[in-house]
């Protein structure tokens, strides 16, 4: 994907109107992308914030979650970066109130092929979001397990990152290669973007590996790492079954409480940056 980064258009910082734009990123598939989007805008819904959720992963993980079926997903996010739809014309409702879904649908498994021959193919996402407004507080952009031309779109037309990681060995070194693309993707493309937060997921007391990769992380990261992590939760894994957040499924489980924690971290650094 670097070797794709078209430097002659990188606009220069400024202060940008409308929604704020943060996308879950991670390269690594199975790190809890898709259920940290799902659940912290639901959290962000419930704190009186409208949420606009874009499910830009093929996968359409995010959609099915929120109780999208797959016949209704006509207008896409597909249809919205490679056909020039109008984004409205692609947000659907979902049970959650005060949050909506662009949704995902197997059309785009195609689109980074197609996006290669595109002019501003870097500038898809940001030029479609531009039509917003301030139609939403935040816009929570959940992305494909990988480093192409899906997540730079994301990437962008992001004011922030968000980074799930899983307390795994091998953690630390996916997470540099994706921090050295935010570094790259901040010089040349989106000079506003930051990192959010990294938050970690799967995490189990009992295991003394998830301990040791906590350690690790907030050694090399300091205050980028939330203090909320997101337990190991059966109650987590059920819930997409189901079409609804866990928040929705089990507010009471201490997955659906860990993730009503971390909106109250993102909400917090968010009133920190705007002060």
């Amino acid at each position: 994907m670097l070797e794709m980064l078209d430097e002659s258009e990188a606009p220069a910082a400024m202060v940008r109107q409308g929604p704020r734009i943060i996308s879950v990123v991670n390269q690594k598939g199975g790190v809890g992308k898709t259920t940290t989007t799902i659940n912290l805008g639901t959290a962000l819904a419930a704190c009186g914030k409208s949420v606009l959720l874009i499910d830009l992963d093929p996968q359409g993980n995010a959609s099915t979650g929120l109780g999208i079926p797959r016949t209704a997903r006509e207008q896409d996010i597909y249809a919205v970066i490679c056909d020039g739809l109008d984004i409205g014309a692609a947000v659907a409702p979902t049970v959650i109130p005060g949050m909506s879904i662009v949704p995902s649908s197997v059309n785009l498994s195609g689109a980074e092929i197609e996006l290669v021959n595109f002019e501003r193919r870097e500038y898809r996402m940001q030029d479609a979001l531009a039509g917003l407004a301030d139609s939403y507080d935040y816009v929570l952009v959940d992305c494909p397990p990988s480093l192409g031309l899906l997540t730079l779109n994301a990437l962008v037309a992001s004011d922030a990152v968000l980074v799930p990681l899983q307390c795994e060995f091998y953690a630390l070194e996916g997470l540099s290669h994706l921090l050295n693309t935010i570094k790259r993707v901040k010089k040349n493309l989106n000079p506003r973007l930051e990192i959010q937060g990294v938050v970690l997921t799967m995490f189990d007391r009992r295991n003394n590996l998830s301990e040791a990769v906590a350690a690790d992380v907030r050694g090399h990261l300091g205050d980028k790492v939330y203090s909320t992590v997101i337990p190991r939760n059966v109650r987590i894994s059920e819930a997409p079954s189901h079409g609804k957040p866990v928040i929705v499924y089990d507010m009471r489980c201490p997955g659906a409480q860990a993730y009503i924690h971390l909106a109250s971290e993102v909400m917090k650094r968010e009133r920190s940056l705007a002060a």
